[in-house]
């Protein structure tokens, strides 16, 4: 690439001024950025529920529609991936490190602290599991869908550039080559690096409080965090040039061959039968509760309003912020299945793995909680509450120390998925969509979103990464909206020109 383009010089200010400051006044930065989180949230907690549903909607909608068997790409085109790979690699980038961090933590804090109710009660148990499957399940991958859905569609059918501003073409024409389409870019990038950021800071915390816990005499502090994000920066580098048939297809293949190992291990050294009969009640429980969490707010209870926030308002950021990330990501490797395929494949694969995960998992650390009074909410309160809630639960089974070994692993291999991932999906949307980025721009976003991540831990910990999340994904709430109508007239010209005569096809990009 011989010139850099106006998105990648815009993104790069941008990003470096917000990392400046952090390093310069994390005071100041985390009193800025948590007054911004804090209005969104009052404010505007409404949109993101909306939004989140009403994407979910209508990419069901295309699903099951006319336009479900159309190809993403062109009509004799057969993906590039096995269908094992695609899902390991899509899982991979789009919830790898969240789930490890917050498998364990997330359902045995709802049975602690419930969204209503009493605590520590079998309904908060219930609850905990429902809300954990609700946070992890079809919204956010509905979400991640309609992005890739958006882009894979623009960039195999109609050869446009692979980048976020490209799938607005059918509303906005030729302008997506101006200002407001840089602007759009723009926006996506800088949601992506904060995004990303809060991910591999959630990483960083829980490999720290893994060490930590298998030998008490490493620090569990900012300075070992920030070596352990050098060091995992290197070896995500080094997956970077070896490109994505080799570095993330290989590591994203062995990762979840050793989730899966992880949760055998969980499920049969645990309360096997007891496992199974929560996974049953809870998909059950999910499904007929749905339509009601998905607009759940409480403007009558301080409380309640607060829970929701903390949770499901930080979720949906989080999974709107990573959304031009996975969905760039999820598209590249999807080239050559129908809209039907794909959807199906996006929603209810993850959503089940997820939904298995959480079971497993978390309904193992409130079985213990529960049934066997062990302490690990209490560990989980005297370890910063949340990254030592695994090991707390490994601690409870059999071989508790190779099974450490084997999560601080996963969280490592995850955590190098991640950022190898968005080095190449940045590097894509700053290049105008360059198929293959140049390899010192993924260097370069490699270390800005390092640096990122290291700023934001500098900052404010674990409610640095939270907000950083919830206020960067604000402006692209607007831009998913507006994508839907873009992508629906698009498919529909589409379904239009190939019943049409045939005539000779207008060149679009």
């Amino acid at each position: 690439m011989k010139k850099l383009t106006p998105v990648f010089i815009a993104s790069f200010i941008l990003t470096v001024l917000f990392i400046l400051w952090g390093a310069v006044a994390p005071n100041n930065l985390e009193s800025v950025s948590t007054s911004a989180q804090n209005f969104l949230q009052a404010n505007f907690g409404w949109l993101y529920l909306i939004a989140a549903s009403v994407i979910l909607l209508f990419v069901i909608y295309l699903a099951f529609s006319k336009y479900g068997n159309i190809k993403l790409g062109k009509d004799d085109d057969e993906p590039e991936y096995s269908t094992f790979s695609w899902f390991a690699m899509l899982f991979s980038a789009g919830m790898g490190i969240g789930l490890v961090f917050w498998g364990v933590a997330e359902p045995v804090s709802h049975y602690f602290i419930p969204p209503s109710g009493d605590p520590e009660t079998t309904e908060a148990a219930e609850t905990a599991l429902r809300f954990s499957f609700f946070h992890w399940g079809l919204h956010p991958w509905a979400i991640y869908a309609l992005i890739a859905l958006s882009l894979a569609f623009f960039k195999y059918r109609k050869g446009a550039p692979g980048t976020i501003s490209a799938t607005f073409y059918p509303i906005l024409g030729d302008r997506v080559n101006g200002p407001i389409g840089k602007t759009i870019d723009t926006i996506a990038v800088f949601a992506t690096v904060f995004g990303v950021a809060t991910s591999l800071g959630l990483g960083a915390i829980q490999i720290n409080g893994g060490l930590t816990y298998l030998n008490s005499a490493i620090p569990d502090g900012f300075s070992t965090q920030i070596i352990i994000i050098v060091i995992v920066t290197i070896l995500f580098m080094l997956s970077a040039i070896s490109g994505i048939g080799r570095g993330i297809k290989w590591l994203s293949n062995a990762n979840i061959v050793l989730a899966i190992l992880l949760m055998l291990f969980f499920l049969f050294l645990g309360p096997t039968a007891f496992l199974m009969d929560l996974f049953t009640t809870t998909i059950g429980s999910y499904f007929q509760n749905l339509p009601r969490m998905s607009f759940r707010l409480a403007p009558f209870s301080e409380e309640g309003s607060s829970w929701i926030q903390g949770w499901t308002i930080f979720y949906w950021a989080w999974w709107i912020a990573w959304s031009p990330f996975v969905g760039t990501f999820i598209a590249r490797v999807s080239k050559g299945r129908t809209i039907r395929e794909f959807i199906i494949g996006v929603l209810a694969v993850p959503t089940t793995f997820c939904a298995l995960w959480f079971t497993i998992f978390g309904g193992t650390g409130i079985y213990l909680e529960r049934f066997k009074n062990t302490g690990i909410w209490n560990a989980m309160e005297q370890g910063d509450y949340t990254e030592i809630a695994l090991f707390a639960t490994l601690g409870e089974l059999p071989f508790p120390t190779i099974l450490t070994i084997v999560g601080i692993i996963l969280i490592a291999i995850f955590f190098i998925t991640s950022a190898d991932s968005a080095t190449f999906v940045i590097g894509m949307q700053t290049t105008n969509g360059m198929f293959n980025p140049p390899l010192r721009i993924k260097l370069i976003w490699g270390l800005i979103q390092s640096a990122a991540a290291s700023v934001l831990l500098w900052s404010g910990g674990l409610n640095a990464l939270q907000t950083a999340s919830i206020v960067s994904a604000f402006p692209f709430v607007f831009i998913l909206l507006l994508m839907m109508f873009s992508l629906h007239k698009g498919l529909k010209e589409d379904v239009a020109q190939t019943n049409a005569p045939k005539t000779k096809k207008k060149k679009v990009f």
